[in-house]
């Protein structure tokens, strides 16, 4: 399938993530807007058409001209209204991408004309590097093209999950916060790393490292984490010993926690 022209309205990091992977992918006619002149000057140089809005108040409506799938990445409580500014000017057939967390699509129908095709995206930043997962869901307008067209598309930056509307936000708990946790995880390593007397440099160095490696492993080998971190345990060994300390700490209770802790969020900005 022929890809479209894409605009992306909103360029934070999340947008950025996007279009640099579709770039990367060799998407040829890539759009964006910025909200001002600095954000939009990173784009400098490159194949994508940056424009701000503080110097072009008219750049959204010429950024969708002619676009095949418009991604809104404005905040939530911006969507709608963009949406609403937007939807006079939509090519015919355009798809509505909303990466807006805890905004339901029924809201961001009613702010476009009638029949407009929506669908809710929620990516994550290692999209950039072609890498990510993109939680999708579909709106009752949307054609089997142009569903086609979005799932092609997010499916050039990594793994897509189709999914319905009520668990767009579960989906942004795991995969969409999900490179946070990893991050996190690598910092408080690098940390004790530390504290058994590494240089910041190294411990930070070994514990990439090491999470690139184990991870590769599980990809390559096909076997299931459980089966893998088992082959790592010996009885009554080092790592047993570690596991037994994570264990003792509840990490899943953790874990779960965090994940209900995100889900809130999400409901609170929905409304719920």
């Amino acid at each position: 399938m022929a890809l479209p022209p894409v605009a992306v309205l909103g360029g934070g990091n999340l947008g950025s993530a996007i279009l640099t992977g579709l770039a990367d992918a060799g998407v040829q006619d890539l759009r964006t807007t910025t909200r001002t002149a600095a954000s939009a000057a990173r784009y400098d140089g490159t194949a994508i058409r940056a424009a701000a809005l503080e110097t072009d108040p008219e750049a959204n409506r010429a950024a969708i001209a002619g676009a095949g799938v418009v991604i809104s990445g404005v905040k939530p409580a911006g969507t709608a209204d963009l949406l609403r500014a937007i939807g006079p000017d939509l090519a015919p057939g355009a798809v509505v991408v909303s990466l807006a967390v805890g905004t339901p699509i029924a809201p961001l129908e009613a702010a476009l004309p009638g029949g407009a095709q929506v669908v809710r995206a929620m990516p994550n930043t290692p999209v950039r590097v072609r890498r990510g997962v993109t939680g999708l869901a579909r709106g009752a307008a949307v054609t089997d093209e142009g569903f086609a067209a979005v799932t092609e598309l997010f499916g050039l930056l990594g793994e897509v999950v189709v999914l319905d509307d009520e668990r767009i936000d579960r989906i942004s708990t795991i995969s969409g916060s999900g490179p946070a946790y990893v991050y996190l995880l690598l910092e408080r390593f690098a940390d004790a790393a530390v504290g058994l007397g590494f240089a910041r440099q190294d411990a930070e160095r070994t514990v990439a490292a090491t999470f690139a490696g184990a991870l590769a492993l599980l990809e390559a080998s096909g076997e299931s984490p459980e089966a893998l971190r088992r082959a790592v345990t010996s009885p009554n060994g080092t790592t047993a010993a570690a596991v037994a300390v994570l264990e003792e700490r509840d990490l899943g209770g953790t874990i779960a926690a965090a994940l209900a802790g995100a889900l809130r969020r999400a409901d609170e900005l929905a409304g719920r």
